[in-house]
């Protein structure tokens, strides 16, 4: 008998090369693409940012009223008055001879204004709190336009309270005058 030589099991073979004909064939299936955990909390980390934004902007109402003991706070309540057309209401913060300094010339109609605090400077019988005026006016080839304008209101001192000497011309009132 002739010596038979020695079979190797078949598969892989630990040591060397394989032969060609024993390598398993490889997949061209693409692997199923998993989302990225950081890229995934990033996204939630933003949608849960949007949705904070959105309900500070959509659930803030007006602003909290100042003291009305205050030169600002005047100001501020007199504005409000005007803007929502109440002339008696704002006449209330005005001196006596504020309220008489009304011409009979178009006064501008307080609509579309947006008024904000800039700064407040009190002495002892005066005040002046400067404010910032945004006007929107509707309509035109682009849309609404708007424009802002500082300005000032003059304030004297009246008894332990405060009276608007000068108001800005966009918020100026006339009680008592009808308006056209």
């Amino acid at each position: 008998m002739s010596p038979q030589p020695e079979r190797l099991p078949e598969g892989p073979q630990p040591d060397g090369p394989q032969p060609e004909e024993s390598r398993p064939e490889e997949t061209l299936e693409p692997r199923p693409v998993r989302p990225d955990r950081t890229l995934l909390a990033i996204l939630v980390a933003i949608a849960v940012l949007v949705m904070v934004a959105l309900t500070v902007v959509l659930t803030r109402g007006e602003p909290a009223p100042l003291a009305e003991s205050t030169p600002a706070g005047v100001a501020q309540r007199y504005a409000a008055a005007a803007i929502a057309g109440d002339e008696a209401a704002a006449a209330a913060y005005l001196t006596p001879a504020a309220r008489n300094k009304c011409s009979a010339e178009a006064r501008p109609v307080a609509r579309n204004l947006r008024v904000t605090l800039v700064s407040t400077t009190e002495r002892p019988e005066s005040a002046d709190v400067r404010v910032l005026i945004t006007v929107s006016e509707p309509g035109g080839p682009f849309g609404s336009a708007e424009y802002q304008v500082e300005d000032v209101f003059d304030l004297v001192r009246s008894g332990n309270g405060w009276l608007i000497d000068t108001a800005p011309w966009q918020l100026s009132v006339c009680p008592g005058q009808v308006k056209r």
